[in-house]
């Protein structure tokens, strides 16, 4: 039978469908192989990120880095970054390093996982989809305009959710549900062991210079701070007081109510001293009852008066036994103030000298029989050390 001039041969017909499915094949393996560049490129990225913020101990520098990432990077339009604090630590650790927070409205705190929002994925893995506002309008409340789709990238450690990196973009297809998450998750691991570990180098650093009982500074920050302090109040010309405090009969309290009860005595003694100063002011424990404050651009008057304040608010305070029985304990207080003039300007005034006066004034109020303060008034710093 002679076949139609309308149709090839069977061989040709064969060849035809072979040469259609090999360019199909070209096609996939270059999609393949594109993809592949590009999750490269991708991982390159993480990777870049990722020894950054490993590199880096502070706190600040880490939650810088992770909400103002580098646009040419990886083009997020907007980032978030919330933080499980319910009492206050790592806002204390960020502020401590100078971080004003009401100047990064991209990162805020959390009281409460509750606080994330009900809808919060509850999965521990990073959820990738598109934005509703219903859900997800907490997470992102700095934003003017609101992404499309969003990537949640859950901060865990040790199985427990601490907080939360968001990312939203503009972009509908940026952030598909469905989308493999591998890069996700492994850099919000990454974010999860780094946040972590600059927080414990900020314990680690507050442990060497805090008092574990009164939670106050200690000695070693005091000794720091305190021709710090000195040259700033001559550099500006503003007068520098200090107090230096001792509980009376501290060792009677020991002695009649336990050292438990001792213990708490000087927490609340602690807590009662602070509750009179700014938050600018430097305040330490010196050493057993003893205690010792720097009042930044306060003349003596004023230190006077504060320390009248300590006193009173000491005196009346009641402290309660586990028994119900209650006490009472004074403190003494002594205050010597510097402040600067032209001549003294241009020395280098000695903090020593300022602490050393003001522990001389304690002595003579504990000689005037306790209970009271001894000013001794202003000061130019450049006397002899035991004059």
């Amino acid at each position: 039978m002679q076949l139609s001039p309308n149709f090839p041969p069977p061989a040709t017909a064969r060849q035809a469908n072979q040469q259609v499915q090999n360019t199909a094949l070209r096609q996939r393996l270059d999609e393949i192989i594109s993809e592949a560049q590009r999750n490269e490129q991708k991982q390159r990225r993480f990777e870049r990120l990722e020894l950054q913020l490993i590199s880096l101990n502070s706190i600040y520098d880490l939650v810088k880095t992770l909400i103002y990432p580098e646009q040419n990077e990886f083009h997020w339009d907007m980032v978030s970054l919330v933080l499980l604090d319910p009492e206050y630590e790592l806002r204390r650790m960020l502020e401590d390093e100078g971080a004003r927070l009401d100047q990064h409205p991209s990162l805020f705190f959390a009281s409460a996982l509750s606080d994330l929002g009900s809808d919060y994925p509850h999965s521990l893995f990073p959820t990738l989809g598109p934005y509703s506002r219903g859900k997800y309008a907490s997470l992102f409340p700095q934003s003017q305009s609101r992404p499309r789709s969003v990537a949640l990238l859950p901060l865990v450690r040790y199985g427990k959710l601490f907080g939360s990196l968001n990312i939203g973009s503009f972009d509908a297809e940026r952030f598909v549900k469905g989308t493999r998450t591998d890069f996700f998750e492994h850099f919000a691991a990454i974010v999860a062991i780094c946040i972590e570990n600059a927080a414990n180098v900020q314990r680690l650093k507050r442990q060497g210079i805090t008092d574990t009982l009164t939670a106050l500074n200690n000695r070693r920050f005091f000794e720091q701070r305190l021709q710090e302090e000195v040259e700033v109040s001559r550099r500006r010309k503003m007068p520098l007081s200090c107090m230096m405090l001792d509980v009376d009969y501290f060792k009677k309290v020991n002695d009649s109510y336990g050292h438990q009860v001792g213990d708490r005595v000087l927490q609340e003694v602690a807590a009662l001293i602070r509750a009179q100063l700014r938050g600018s002011d430097v305040l330490s424990r010196y050493g057993g009852e003893e205690f010792v404050a720097l009042l930044s651009n306060t003349a003596g008057e004023t230190a006077h008066e504060i320390a009248e304040r300590v006193r009173s608010g000491i005196e009346e305070h009641i402290f309660a036994l586990p028994s119900g029985d209650k006490f009472n304990v004074t403190i003494s207080i002594g205050v010597a103030t510097y402040t600067p003039t032209s001549e003294s300007a241009v020395t280098s005034p000695d903090g020593e000298i300022l602490v050393g006066h003001a522990d001389r004034c304690l002595y003579a109020a504990k000689g005037a029989g306790r209970n009271a303060i001894v000013s001794a008034g202003d000061l130019t710093l450049s006397e002899q050390r035991h004059g």
